[in-house]
């Protein structure tokens, strides 16, 4: 198993617990909400649900945070922001990053160039810090209009996106998620009116 398949099961359990841990789920949420926009190491409230537990394969050396930490740490700050007010689980299985967001363009399309400009802002992002600055904006939409996303596999595409050999290949995958859905939208728009001709 790879490491980033590690970095998958890890998250996947962390959220499965987070959201069956009943009457504590809303203080679970709280406090990997104060690490939001932070790295790693800068809230230790956080590290019961970004390092317990995290195999030693994955871990930092020095004091310094891993990819695999940075991917799982911003993983699941960010589902703790998108969670907030749901009381439904907001992870949708195999609902890649660029897919979700292609899910905030409204039918008419008004806000698809400013959709298309935060995307973009994310994924031309220098670093895993600045990204996850334009990822947070991103996952407050989704929050807003209750849009899902498979948290696990993105936090699995983190961590190879901050590899320069896997990078390109991981903007590629959400650029198709993108573009797919609004295509298959579009496509069926036609078949419809082809039908009713």
């Amino acid at each position: 198993m790879s490491k980033s398949d590690d970095v998958y099961k890890y998250v996947a359990s962390a959220t499965y617990r987070i959201h069956n841990s009943g009457n504590n789920r809303a203080a679970a949420l709280a406090r990997l909400r104060r690490g939001v926009g932070k790295p790693p190491g800068a809230s230790p409230e956080v590290w019961e649900y970004t390092l317990a537990e995290l195999p030693e394969s994955l871990a930092g050396k020095a004091g310094e945070p891993s990819e695999a930490e940075w991917a799982i740490h911003l993983a699941l700050t960010l589902f703790a922001l998108h969670q907030q007010g749901n009381s439904d689980l907001v992870i949708s299985q195999k609902i890649l990053f660029g897919q979700a967001v292609s899910s905030l363009i409204d039918s008419n399309k008004n806000n698809e160039s400013g959709i298309k400009a935060r995307f973009d802002a994310a994924l031309t992002a220098k670093n895993i810090n600045e990204f996850a600055n334009h990822a947070r904006g991103l996952v407050q939409l989704m929050r807003a209009k209750k849009v899902n996303m498979d948290y696990p596999l993105f936090a699995k595409d983190l961590f190879d996106y901050q590899f320069v050999d896997s990078q390109d290949r991981v903007r590629l995958r959400w650029g198709e998620a993108y573009y797919r859905i609004n295509t298959s939208t579009e496509q069926g728009e036609e078949t419809e009116g082809e039908e009713n001709e």
